[in-house]
């Protein structure tokens, strides 16, 4: 460890650059990046295993900052030891396009392991990437060649902790026992609206040592010394460990430190002044003496360690070459190369099978067919696995000390989508959990985040509608569908019948750029016939099922809807009157189509009516104001599926009735 004089310096270089940044932008947090300096030091000068040169080096330890509103402090970390993010990008801090955004942002910043802001993600994240961590260490190790075997650390506050996430992913990762996860807890007593003791009085300490963890209490959160201990005492634990250190907000600021007004505000220049003569720091804003820039040099030691990896799998490669090769592509992200092969036998055999099936039983066919192909695949379920059908014949339950491949995340559907998060940023698995569709509201910022981020997160969602039938309204998702399909980069199917939903599993699986709802019901529904060029257009998001020249209409629907915008379709053909089929099972891939696909589709000046067991509202973009939509603007109802479905007019009465309406 280096002397006391030095490491101070290398503090005080953090809150410079902090506080000057924040001024600078004239906004941002100054607070935790001054407080939490001496913590910093400890870890990434002392333990923290990292190459600056080279940030997705697999071996590399993990460190996210789940408090990110003091993204500075990361920042600073990150340019002072060496990653490619200049002093210009300091300077321009929460600036457009700039690599420090007022967040940290996972593809912005070199270096940066996840997007945090939303209190409690980052610690969920962190779950996610010890817990892959742990899965990939105990697939592909061998003795005397542990090319798997690094830590996850992750810097939290009294905000992360009143979450109620970090009671699911804490509660959890305790179970779990994963011992290479170390949460280092900023305890300084202060929010934003002040003194935490008026709403925050929980003993932190007992909390987690209820949750089966390893606490270190009072550590002295400005003791480098005292914090190295700590780190290396949790480094040998045999279960997860929370250091909770004792700090003063805003440490260095003479007239501000300790109080919630250096929490989120610029110090301005005369406290910045007070903080320069207080530290005795006579550089000017975004100057950094040499001495501490070498001090916090990381590149030779980061090449180092990296360079002896390198050399522990080369002789791995030697002996092992065919877990090497394995390993290597799925840190890639990349697929098997028989995985076009595999997907089209699935959908081959759901087309000669022609079941009338639940989607979501046609789910579970679909992973039961791919994963054999995929050993990537994680999957699981928030309590509900019978429900939601996400394991498989071989699939292995996780178990403390004990690997797998499905987890039972228990009621925790906010903890397993950020966990799930945290498994794909970390690589090697294409994580899968799934829950209720109404219960997407609890995960949903993880929703939001894993589009952000755009990472391969699946998430499953069954009992998808009022059909689920007698659980009633509380369970019956009315206006799920349409509000996912607003979050930007979130790719949203609710297939129709086993080969969408074959498709759709293929499409998640293979979408490298974004997360993937996949929506099912609880019900029966009709297998649908179609032609070879018809499948292969299910992958567009939305197609022609069932044509008729001289079309009057155009019937667009979605899921269980299908079947009755087909029999509609014979009704009106009964009479004489022609109409177009739609299914649509994707809007968000049907929309990045080209223009000429979506006007072969939805030709231009034909009448539509849509068709959805859900809020209407959505559908007017497809159907235009002279169209009309066939949904549901209420809350549902507890009875049986076929008497709902009646009840609020899903009925092919109603709908011939409003396809005559829109013709004229």
């Amino acid at each position: 460890m280096k002397p006391t004089q030095t490491t101070t310096l290398m503090a005080n270089a953090i809150r410079a650059l902090a506080m000057d940044a924040v001024q600078k932008a004239n906004s941002g947090h100054p607070g935790m990046p001054m407080g939490m300096a001496e913590i910093a030091v400890a870890l990434w000068d002392g333990h923290y295993r990292h190459n600056p040169a080279n940030p997705h080096w697999a071996n590399r330890d993990r460190f996210l900052l789940s408090n990110g509103h003091g993204s500075m402090l990361h920042y600073a970390l990150l340019h002072l030891a060496g990653y490619d993010l200049s002093m210009d990008e300091i300077r321009n801090f929460r600036q457009l396009h700039s690599k420090t955004p007022g967040h940290p942002e996972v593809g912005i910043t070199p270096g940066a392991e996840t997007t945090t802001g939303p209190l409690g993600q980052g610690i969920s994240n962190s779950v996610g990437m010890a817990l892959a961590e742990w899965l990939l260490a105990s697939e592909f190790n061998r003795p005397g060649f542990d090319i798997v075997d690094h830590h996850t650390y992750a810097f939290l506050g009294d905000g992360c902790l009143m979450e109620g996430i970090s009671h699911e992913v804490a509660s959890l990762a305790g179970t779990l026992g994963l011992k290479k996860l170390v949460w280092l807890y900023d305890d300084n007593g202060i929010s934003i609206d002040g003194k935490v003791e008026g709403w925050f009085t929980d003993d932190t300490p007992k909390r987690f040592e209820a949750y089966g963890w390893n606490v270190i209490r009072n550590v002295d959160g400005h003791d480098v010394a005292a914090l190295d201990a700590a780190i290396a005492q949790a480094k040998t634990a045999d279960k997860p460990t929370l250091i909770c250190c004792k700090t003063i907000i805003g440490k260095g600021s003479p007239n501000l430190q300790g109080g919630d007004k250096v929490h989120g505000a610029p110090l301005g220049d005369k406290e910045i002044a007070a903080v320069r003569e207080h530290l005795i720091w006579d550089a000017i804003p975004f100057d950094i003496p040499a001495p501490i820039y070498e001090a916090w040099d990381a590149k030779a030691r980061g090449a180092k360690v990296e360079a002896e990896w390198n050399e522990l799998f080369a002789g791995y490669r030697a002996q092992y070459p065919q877990l090497a090769a394995e390993f290597e592509r799925r840190m890639k992200g990349e697929l098997p190369g028989n995985f076009e092969q595999v997907l089209a036998a699935a959908v081959a055999s759901c087309i000669e099978k022609k079941e009338n099936i639940a989607t979501r039983k046609a789910s579970q066919n679909a992973i039961q067919a791919l994963a054999p192909a995929l050993p990537e695949f994680l999957g699981g379920s928030a309590d509900l696995t019978g429900s939601n059908l996400t394991n498989w014949k071989e699939c292995k339950a996780v178990r403390s000390g004990v690997p797998g491949n499905h987890i039972n995340y228990g009621v925790r559907e906010f903890g397993m989508a950020g966990i799930m998060n945290g498994v794909a940023l970390h690589g090697g698995f294409i994580p899968f959990g799934a829950t209720f569709l109404t219960f997407s509201d609890y995960s949903r910022n993880a929703l939001r985040m894993a589009a952000l981020m755009k990472i391969r997160s699946i998430f499953v969602f069954t009992h998808d509608s009022i059909g689920l039938g007698e659980d009633g309204p509380t369970h019956q998702s009315i206006e799920h569908v349409s509000s996912l399909r607003l979050i930007p980069n979130l790719d949203n199917w609710r297939p129709a019948d086993t080969v969408e939903s074959a498709v759709a599993w293929g499409a998640a699986v293979k979408r490298h750029d974004g997360p993937s709802t996949l929506i099912f019901s609880r019900q029966n529904l009709p297998f649908q016939e179609r032609d070879a060029q018809t499948v292969a257009n299910i992958a567009k998001g939305g197609y022609v099922l069932r044509d008729a020249a001289d079309a009057k209409a155009i019937l667009i629907a979605t899921g269980s809807e299908v079947e009755l915008a087909t029999k509609a379709a014979d009704a009106l053909a009964a009479e004489g009157i022609a109409v177009r089929v739609v299914s649509m099972p994707s809007t968000d891939v049907f929309e990045r189509q080209d223009a000429a696909y979506k006007a072969s589709v939805l030709t231009r000046g034909t009448p539509r009516v849509a068709i959805e067991a859900g809020v209407t509202d959505f559908w007017y973009k497809y159907v235009g104001l002279d169209g009309a939509v066939v949904g549901i603007d209420t809350f549902g109802e507890s009875a049986p599926a076929g008497v709902l479905f009646k009840y609020f007019g899903f009925t092919v009465e109603n709908v011939v009735a409003k396809v005559k309406s829109v013709i004229g």
